[in-house]
C-alpha cells in the first residue's frame, strides 16, 4: 500500500512521506464508506459562496432570471431543446399550411381473416411453406384459429406479397 501512494504522488510530481499501514487502513477505509446523503429538512452544509450565490439567485425577478438563463446558454454553448420533442404541438389552424408531412407507416401486419373451407387443404400447406418453423399440425391449428395475425411487423412489400400468396388458396387477408 505504501508503494502504491508514493507512487501516486510521484506521478503527480509531488514526494511524500512513508505512509503507516494503520493510517493507510484508516484512509482506505474512509475512502471507500457510502457518502451519507443529508435530510430533506434543510440543513444541508454548504461554503459560504454556494450560500451567497444561491441567495443572489433567488432574488432575481422574472426579467432577470430569464436574461440569466440566456446568459448561461450562450456562455455554455447549451443548445435549446425543440418542444415538439417534449409536449405534443398544438393542432394547426385551417388557414395555415401544414408543412409537417404525413407519417409514413413502415411497419405492417397481415392478418387471416377467413378461408374457403374447399380449399382448406391448400391453405396449410401454403401456411406450412410460407412461415418459417411450422410444421403441418401447427399450420392446421393456425388455419383454423381464424382470424388471427399471420405475420406483424414487416414491410410493405413483403405483406403484400404474402396477401397475395394466401389470398391466390382461397384465403380473405386484410393488412393493416
Amino acid at each position: 500500500m505504501k508503494m502504491l501512494f508514493n507512487t501516486a504522488f510521484r506521478v503527480l510530481g509531488r514526494q511524500m512521506k512513508p505512509v503507516s499501514k494503520s493510517s493507510a487502513l484508516r484512509l482506505y477505509s474512509a475512502a471507500t464508506q457510502p457518502l451519507t446523503v443529508p435530510e430533506a429538512d434543510g440543513s444541508l452544509q454548504v461554503s459560504a459562496k454556494l450560500e451567497k450565490l444561491y441567495t443572489e439567485i433567488t432574488s432575481l425577478n422574472m426579467i432577470e432570471v430569464a436574461e440569466f438563463s440566456e446568459l448561461l446558454k450562450v456562455r455554455l454553448n447549451i443548445k435549446d431543446i425543440p418542444m415538439g420533442t417534449m409536449v405534443s404541438a398544438p393542432a394547426a389552424s385551417q388557414d395555415e399550411e401544414e408543412d409537417v408531412p404525413a407519417a409514413v407507416k413502415t411497419s405492417f401486419t397481415i392478418k387471416l381473416m377467413k378461408f374457403d373451407d374447399k380449399q382448406k387443404v391448400a391453405l396449410i400447406k401454403e401456411v406450412k411453406n410460407l412461415l418459417e418453423g411450422m410444421n403441418l399440425v401447427q399450420a392446421k391449428k393456425f388455419v383454423e384459429s381464424a382470424p388471427t395475425i399471420i405475420k406483424s411487423d414487416i414491410g410493405k412489400d413483403e405483406a403484400e406479397k404474402l396477401k397475395e400468396a394466401f389470398t391466390k388458396v382461397g384465403a380473405e387477408c386484410v393488412i393493416d
